[in-house]
């Protein structure tokens, strides 16, 4: 449940419909609210097509990006554009910096002519930069080696420099949510994150091979990511910067134990992980700043109920899931 179906109905701009976070958004919006949503894209029939697909047909606009006009009006704007998996990060190379404020100036454009509009922008907690040897809280600092940038960097750089034109607009209602892991029945299984390995692992009943290094992660489940917009569009307009997070993390240790036990996990620990580490090497990374609590935000899941959950419905859609394997509990 998304919660806060009461929110009083708005007209949304969602751009870039077609990024998985924004689908699931959209799917939790559509059952739990009457919100008016006018979704851009670059490639508008593929978001007409998906919403056939999820059977939204003709409930949504969707538009190409050339039709979004400061003459509309719209009571929000949510900004998804951006890369989705490490792969696409490493891909996109330094043209993130160009992507990223192009559509961040779409949105400064509409804004400042409608200054009672919100604008919601999709951050990342890599904007405090690579080093995660502790979790972030209210008083980290950013870090970045200005002296020695490397191609891991610029994903997060492109989302500091974003927040940073933000908090300059301090007269205007701009909300960045930093995400530092999201999980999904809708996640690209090719994708090259731990979890998706695990969850290939699993499905393909192959063998894991990962490394023996210690990290901790937090994976907010669609639900509270809709809970957590949600609270920031009925709380009072604001300009302010906030951490997205689950009810609890969960260690690395910990998440192969589970899924061994709840999944069949096989699994191996060797001296090298073989994942893709487009923004840095993060043991930590993850948030103990809670300030979206402050706008009403409470989430419901933990990182392993958000894991477990989503898992179940991936694997039972692929036919690679018996409730014999384990009690979920």
């Amino acid at each position: 449940m998304c919660g806060l179906s009461f929110l009083v109905p708005m007209k949304i701009a969602i751009l870039g419909a077609t990024s998985q976070i924004a689908r699931d958004l959209i799917q939790s919006l559509a059952v739990q609210t009457t919100h008016a949503l006018v979704m851009y894209a670059r490639r508008p029939q593929a978001v007409v097509q998906w919403l056939v697909d999820v059977g939204l047909t003709d409930r949504y606009l969707v538009n190409d990006f050339d039709a979004f006009s400061v003459d509309e009006h719209f009571d929000a704007i949510l900004n998804f554009v951006g890369v989705g998996n490490p792969a696409q990060a490493t891909a996109m190379g330094a043209s993130i910096f160009d992507v990223t404020l192009r559509y961040d100036e779409m949105a400064l454009d509409y804004i400042r002519q409608h200054p009672t509009c919100r604008y919601i922008f999709l951050s990342s907690g890599a904007a405090y930069g690579s080093s995660f040897n502790a979790p972030a809280d209210e008083n980290t600092k950013a870090v970045i080696p200005i002296n020695n940038l490397q191609p891991q960097d610029w994903y997060g750089v492109a989302k500091l420099h974003a927040e940073c034109r933000h908090r300059a607009l301090a007269h205007l209602h701009i909300v960045d949510i930093r995400v530092f892991n999201y999980f999904s029945h809708t996640q690209d299984l090719d994708a090259r994150f731990l979890i998706t390995d695990i969850l290939r692992a699993i499905r393909d009943k192959t063998v894991l091979k990962t490394s023996a290094d210690f990290i901790v992660r937090d994976f907010i489940h669609p639900s509270d990511f809709c809970s957590l917009v949600s609270a920031i569009l009925a709380a009072p307009a604001t300009n302010a910067v906030m951490d997205a997070f689950s009810k609890a993390p969960i260690d690395k240790p910990s998440l192969l134990k589970a899924m061994q036990e709840k999944f069949g996990l096989q699994y191996e620990v060797v001296q090298a992980g073989a994942s893709v580490n487009a923004t840095g090497g993060k043991p930590h990374y993850y948030s103990n700043n809670k300030c979206a609590e402050s706008y009403g935000y409470q989430p419901v899941l933990t990182s392993f109920e958000c894991i477990v959950k989503v898992m179940q419905l991936i694997l039972q859609k692929t036919g690679k899931y018996s409730d014999s394997v384990s009690n979920i509990d």
